[in-house]
C-alpha cells in the first residue's frame, strides 16, 4: 500500500512495516510520504477541479456505502490485523462507518441556506437576509488507531458531502484501514484532488499540515497533549479537538442490577476498552456494592480475550505491547495503594485479560488519567452529593453513563455533571 497525494501513489525508498499487536506478523507496508508531497497535496487540494454538484457528492459518498458493503468482510480483517481488535469489534465498526457514509450522502442533498427576516425591531425594516454556507477551501484531518475506520470516516464523509478537499493523516500503527478507504472513495468517482492521504514522520507531514496558513480548518482526534500542542501552534484557522475522556458509570443504589451489569461489562471491556467512551471509572452506591460484585464477576468472565481472528474472541489486544505494560502498571499502582484484582490482570505481548479491580483509591493514576483499556476499576460513594463531586474530580469531562429509575437522581446529574453527555441507563 502507498500514501496518495491526489490519487497519485507516492514514490518513496521509505516503507512502514505493519504489524500485528497480537502476534507480531507483518500484516501490511505502506510506502511513507515526505515534505514534498505535503506541498503537492496542498496545492492539488487548493487547485480543486470542477465544482461537484449535491447529487454528485451523494452518488460519490452513495457509491462507496455499497462498496463498503461488498468489501465488509476485507474491511473487518483488516481493521482487526492491523489493531488487534476482535474480529467482532471490526465488524461492527465497519456497520457504523456505512451508517455514516449514508447520513453524510443525506445530508449533501439538503440546502444551506436560511432566510431571516429583519422586521423584528422598531429600527427594523421589512426586507430578508438570504445565508450562503460555503465549504472551507483545504482541510486537514488527522485520526487515532483505535477506530481505523470509522474514525475516519467520520471525519472524511461531511467534509466531502459539503465539497471540502481533504487532507488524511491517518494514525501510523493503523494506516491500512485509511488507505483501504481512500482507494474506495476513487473508485467510488471521488475527484482525486478531493482527497490526499499522507503516512510520514510528524515533523515532514502532520506538523507543516497543521501550521500551513492555506489549510481554513484542522480537525485532530487524539491524546490531550497532542491536541494542546496543535491548538498553540495551528495560527490563525479553526480548529476542531476530540480529546481524551475518563468517563463513569454511576450506579445508583435503585438500579436494576442486570442493567448496571451489562453497561459496565460492555462499557469497560468492547473494543479492547480503547474508546474515548469507554467506561473508565465504575462508581457504585455502597449500600449495592456486593451484589453488584458477584454478578458483574461472573459477567466478566464471559469476555474471553485471545486471538483477534476467532469469532468467539470478545476482547482482542490493546494497540502495541508498550500500551498493555503501562495499563499493567497503573494497575500494579493500584495494587500498592490498597487496590485488590479481583478477576484477569494478566498480560502477554499487548493482550490484557479484562480486569476489574476492587477498593480502587480516588487518588490512584488510573483513576486521575485516563486509563485506555479493558480495565473495570471498582470505587463506592455514600449518596449522590459524593457521587457528583467523584465524578467531576477529574480534568476529563466526556462523557458518563448512570443507572437510576429516580428521575430526581437523572435530573440532577444532567445538570451537575461536567461532562457532555449523559446517558440515563445506557453508556
Amino acid at each position: 500500500m502507498t500514501s496518495y497525494v491526489a490519487g497519485t501513489p507516492v514514490q518513496n525508498d521509505s516503507i512502514l512495516e505493519v504489524k500485528s499487536p497480537y502476534d507480531n506478523r507483518v500484516v501490511g507496508t505502506v510506502t511513507l510520504a515526505n515534505a514534498s508531497h505535503v506541498e503537492q497535496a496542498i496545492q492539488a487540494g487548493l487547485k480543486g477541479g470542477k465544482a461537484l454538484t449535491r447529487y454528485d457528492r451523494f452518488s460519490i459518498l452513495d457509491k462507496a456505502r455499497q462498496l463498503l458493503i461488498a468489501r465488509k468482510d476485507q474491511f473487518a480483517q483488516t481493521i482487526s490485523a492491523e489493531s488487534g481488535l476482535a474480529i467482532r469489534e471490526a465488524n461492527y465498526e465497519t456497520g457504523r462507518a456505512h451508517d455514516v457514509l449514508l447520513f453524510a450522502a443525506m445530508e449533501s442533498l439538503k440546502d444551506d441556506g436560511q432566510i431571516f427576516s429583519c422586521d423584528i425591531s422598531p429600527q427594523g425594516k421589512a426586507r430578508k437576509i438570504f445565508t450562503l454556507r460555503e465549504p472551507v477551501a483545504l482541510a486537514v484531518c488527522i485520526t487515532p488507531f483505535n477506530h481505523p475506520l470509522n474514525q475516519v470516516v467520520h471525519k472524511l464523509a461531511p467534509a466531502l458531502a459539503v465539497g471540502t478537499p481533504v487532507i488524511l493523516k491517518p494514525s501510523e500503527k493503523t494506516p491500512l484501514t485509511a488507505i483501504l478507504l481512500t482507494e474506495l472513495l476513487y473508485e467510488a468517482g471521488l475527484p482525486h484532488y478531493m482527497l490526499s492521504t499522507l503516512l510520514g514522520p510528524t515533523k515532514e507531514i502532520a506538523e507543516p499540515l497543521v501550521k500551513d496558513p492555506r489549510v481554513d480548518i484542522v480537525s485532530f482526534t487524539g491524546s490531550v497533549a497532542v491536541g494542546k500542542h496543535i491548538a498553540s501552534s495551528v495560527g490563525y484557522k479553526k480548529v476542531i479537538l476530540e480529546l481524551g475522556g475518563n468517563d463513569p458509570l454511576i450506579i445508583m443504589e435503585d438500579a436494576d442490577m442486570d442493567t448496571a451489569v451489562h453497561l459496565a461489562a460492555e462499557g469497560s471491556f468492547r473494543n479492547s476498552g480503547q474508546r474515548c467512551t469507554a467506561v473508565k471509572r465504575i462508581l457504585i452506591h455502597e449500600k449495592i456494592k456486593d451484589a453488584f460484585l458477584e454478578k458483574f464477576l461472573e459477567k466478566a468472565k464471559t469476555y474471553t480475550c485471545g486471538d483477534p481472528a476467532d469469532p468467539e474472541t470478545k476482547v482482542g489486544t490493546v494497540i502495541d505491547e508498550p500500551a498493555a505494560i503501562y495499563l499493567e502498571s497503573v494497575v500494579n499502582k493500584a495494587v500498592e495503594q490498597g487496590a485488590k484484582v479481583l478477576l484477569g490482570g494478566k498480560r502477554k505481548g499487548a493482550l490484557l485479560e479484562p480486569t476489574v479491580i476492587d477498593n480502587v483509591p480516588r487518588d490512584a493514576q488510573m483513576i486521575v488519567q485516563e486509563s485506555f483499556g479493558p480495565l473495570a476499576p471498582i470505587l463506592t460513594f455514600k449518596d449522590i452529593d459524593d457521587a457528583i463531586a467523584l465524578s467531576n474530580s477529574t480534568a476529563y469531562g466526556l462523557s458518563s453513563g448512570i443507572v437510576t429509575h429516580n428521575m430526581d437522581y437523572a435530573l440532577r446529574f444532567i445538570k451537575e455533571l461536567k461532562v457532555g453527555t449523559v446517558n440515563i441507563n445506557e453508556v
